[in-house]
């Protein structure tokens, strides 16, 4: 039995299915479940890690975002912070600045705790859900230093990804079917009298 390890990122994953609207009943998922569409019988998920950043100048966005990092933490999922950084930017059309939010370190974490748990000897196959190029590098070295692992992409719902399908040793493709059947019940029950439910904006 092989063991797999998911390194999931959110941000890249969150925009593919804000991008379109109609996936956005797909926000409340559950990446326990997801991850189990990719894997094979003989395989084994040893855990899931979810690399995000709290949108921290809008309260509204923080506690739904809150509401479903417990959801994920319920199923075992690990959460790995990175932040915003501040950034000034000027208007194309009027000419005036602006300043906007930046997700930062999401690309230095996940390429940190995949080498991180190689060199642990944590797993035998490591899958990256994600369309963002900028992992290239690391998947390259982790290839590199541990030629008897091998690394696959999930390429979120909408995306396209050459390059890192081409890095990978294999790749699949997110497809609406596997949102569908990997989505949180609206309501979660704790069993201790407490529940969290779906955010109603993403319903």
């Amino acid at each position: 039995m092989r063991r797999v390890i998911f390194f999931i990122d959110g941000f890249n994953l969150y925009h593919a299915l804000d991008h379109n609207p109609n996936f956005h009943k797909y926000k409340w998922l559950n990446l326990s479940k997801l991850a189990k569409c990719y894997v094979k019988r003989k395989d084994k998920i040893v855990d899931i890690y979810y690399f995000t950043a709290l949108a921290t100048w809008s309260q509204s966005k923080v506690k739904k975002h809150k509401t479903y990092i417990k959801a994920l933490e319920l199923e075992g999922v690990k959460v790995v912070y990175g932040k915003f950084k501040k950034r000034d930017k000027k208007c194309q059309v009027c000419k005036r600045n602006y300043r906007t939010y930046e997700e930062k370190e999401t690309d230095v974490n996940i390429a940190t705790k995949l080498f991180q748990l190689a060199i642990e000897g944590r797993y035998d196959i490591a899958i990256i859900i994600t369309g963002d190029s900028d992992l290239l590098p690391a998947i390259d070295g982790l290839r590199a230093t541990f030629p008897g692992k091998e690394i696959g992409v999930v390429i979120p719902i909408g995306r396209r990804a050459e390059d890192l399908k081409a890095s990978c040793d294999f790749h699949m493709k997110m497809k609406e079917k596997h949102l569908r059947s990997s989505l949180f019940p609206e309501t979660i029950n704790f069993g201790t009298g407490q529940k969290i439910s779906c955010p109603p904006t993403w319903k």
